[in-house]
């Protein structure tokens, strides 16, 4: 989560080339009359339209959550909580509305805290749509692998490496030091990691008891006798033509 702080937001556009005969004043530069520039905005990473979604991913999602505070059991309410708590209803976009507790001001919103400036730049290089769950949980993703931590998200495994790695996307990660990136209120790394490591765990048997439920299914056997049900399966199904 990341504070309406001056001087911690994301600089979006590269410096801007003005032509001869232009001026600056205070740091933006300003065309003199007749004059042409272009903005040019930053390039931003390649990236899949849609991530995957495999238990190791979606546990460290549900431990941002969980750092964030927005954990709430799991539970889908949890993507319209705002800074300090309050809920937000619509999810067609994001509320961009500024709340104030006694020491900070934010305008972070949804289970990943999404400051609007960030979310602006996630939708025009993912094209989502909206600001529901699924979306959410891809504008998160492809945040991990900006920070060059997707592949170490994918390990299994919450390294102090990977959670520094975060920490200047989610203000709760610690750094190495152990510290917020921010100066704000951290969470502990072995805290964050029992939590993973629970949340894994689940996560793996719900996945494998899916697949142990496919493989083992076991089908009817076929219909070999003379009785009422068999002869009424034989005019039922299809018929099968000669090759």
């Amino acid at each position: 989560m990341l504070l309406a702080l001056a001087g911690l937001g994301l600089s979006l556009a590269a410096p801007v080339r003005a032509a001869e005969g232009s001026q600056t004043l205070g740091g933006a530069s300003i065309a003199a009359p007749g004059s042409t520039r272009v903005a040019m905005l930053t390039p931003l990473p390649a990236a899949p339209r849609v991530f995957a979604i495999t238990p190791e991913r979606r546990a460290l999602l549900n431990t941002i959550r969980y750092a964030e505070g927005t954990w709430a059991n799991g539970h889908e309410v949890g993507y319209r909580i705002l800074f300090g708590g309050s809920l937000f209803h619509s999810l067609d976009r994001h509320p961009n509305r500024v709340m104030r507790t006694a020491r900070y001001a934010s305008a972070a919103a949804g289970a990943y805290q999404f400051m609007p400036f960030t979310w602006d730049m996630v939708t025009r290089a993912l094209g989502i749509p909206d600001f529901g769950p699924e979306s959410q949980d891809q504008a998160a993703l492809f945040l991990v692998q900006r920070r060059g931590a997707l592949h170490l998200a994918d390990r299994g495994e919450l390294t102090p490496d990977l959670a520094s790695r975060l920490a200047p996307e989610w203000a709760s990660f610690p750094t190495l030091a152990g510290r917020s990136f921010y100066g704000q209120p951290v969470k502990r790394l072995n805290d964050l990691r029992r939590f993973y490591e629970h949340n894994l765990a689940q996560l793996r048997r719900e996945a494998a008891a899916v697949w142990e439920d496919v493989a083992i299914r076991q089908v009817p056997p076929a219909c070999n006798d003379a009785s009422l049900s068999c002869q009424l399966e034989r005019v039922s199904a299809p018929a099968v033509s000669a090759p």
